[in-house]
């Protein structure tokens, strides 16, 4: 994706900029490049595994909570 600015008549180089950097960050690209930069590992089965059961655990006291909250 390639994105230019170009000067507009007798525009300023520091408005030019400013025009150009607003480009960049309404296309989101600087945050993609961000996210590419380093490398993430997997989750392994296992780990995916392990992190449902706790979330459901936690699900499980939330609603508890909630229920004897409204009581």
């Amino acid at each position: 994706m390639a994105i230019h600015a170009h000067r507009k008549g007798s525009e300023s180089n520091d408005a030019l900029m400013q025009r150009f950097k607003k480009q960049v960050q309404k296309t989101g690209l600087m945050k993609l490049l961000r996210t590419r930069a380093s490398f993430k590992k997997k989750f392994t089965r296992r780990t995916e595994r392990q992190a449902a059961i706790k979330r459901e655990e936690y699900r499980a006291v939330n609603r508890k909570k909630q229920f004897y909250s409204n009581m």
